[in-house]
């Protein structure tokens, strides 16, 4: 199974483990059970969710490169608009979330934690980042705007620019991360202490506080999604993107 799913009837939470070897790469059929997942809690009336991983050393090494390397435009065309709906369900999802970072966390790995309510690092040589640049490609503009709103405009420019990778004490200190913990069950508890948070709170009053902060970031992909989508398509299958994808699974071989 790809995903883990925890319950705890008490308090109707879910603790959700990427469970999909070797790293958690995102390909469309991963990006399809998640999207469903959490369309599933959402329906189900969820209370909260921990997002972390059943793997050891990482949360999820992102989208799955292969996706991008020559590939089938109708199969490209479903994986964005499959990641754009997740992206949108998970950011504005209507129970608090917490992303567990119990490994390294590149790129799409970083966007799943960043769109969470909250984030707790495990301390140790894990990183977590948008390291899109480095390898010739470029975040999108949400991917952008979502490190914005969590670390601030400068942060996320250096961060953007040079595709830097945090240590958790780095991701701490600029805010990527919210705590961190000496181990996976310290960063659970610390989760669980977070979704404790909102026991007593309606759910409305959480839900619509969370509209009002987060609709004027994800405004812009709701009114341009093909947009975005034809930008993707044509950009991604650029002679220069896929030699620089090329160049990327090479060293990676190396």
């Amino acid at each position: 199974m790809s995903l883990l799913v925890i319950k705890d009837d008490h308090f109707n939470t879910v603790t959700v483990k990427l469970n999909k070897s070797p790293v958690n790469t995102l390909n469309l059929e991963f990006l399809e059970e998640i999207k469903a997942l959490i369309i599933k809690l959402k329906n189900e009336d969820c209370r909260g969710m921990i997002l972390t991983s059943s793997l050891a050393n990482i949360f999820s090494a992102g989208l799955d490169i292969n996706e991008l390397h020559k590939p089938n435009p109708t199969r490209l065309e479903k994986f964005w608009t499959t990641l754009q709906d997740i992206w949108l369900e998970l950011y504005l999802s209507p129970f608090p979330t917490v992303a567990v970072i119990n490994g390294h966390s590149p790129a799409g790995g970083c966007l799943l934690a960043m769109s969470c309510d909250y984030r707790v690092m495990v301390e140790s040589k894990f990183k977590i980042g948008l390291n899109e640049t480095q390898i010739g490609i470029v975040a999108p503009k949400w991917f952008q705007d979502t490190m914005v709103a969590v670390v601030g405009q400068r942060n996320a420019e250096v961060a953007l620019t040079t595709g830097k990778l945090y240590i958790a004490n780095e991701a701490l200190k600029i805010g990527l991360v919210d705590e961190i913990a000496l181990d996976t069950d310290k960063a659970m508890e610390k989760g669980k202490q977070f979704l404790n948070n909102f026991q007593k709170i309606p759910s409305w009053a959480y839900k619509k506080s969370k509209e009002m902060i987060r609709q004027p970031i994800v405004q812009w992909l709701i009114d341009n999604k093909n947009q975005d989508l034809e930008f993707f398509m044509g950009y991604m299958q650029s002679p220069a993107i896929q030699k620089n994808i090329d160049v990327y699974l090479q060293s990676l071989k190396k």
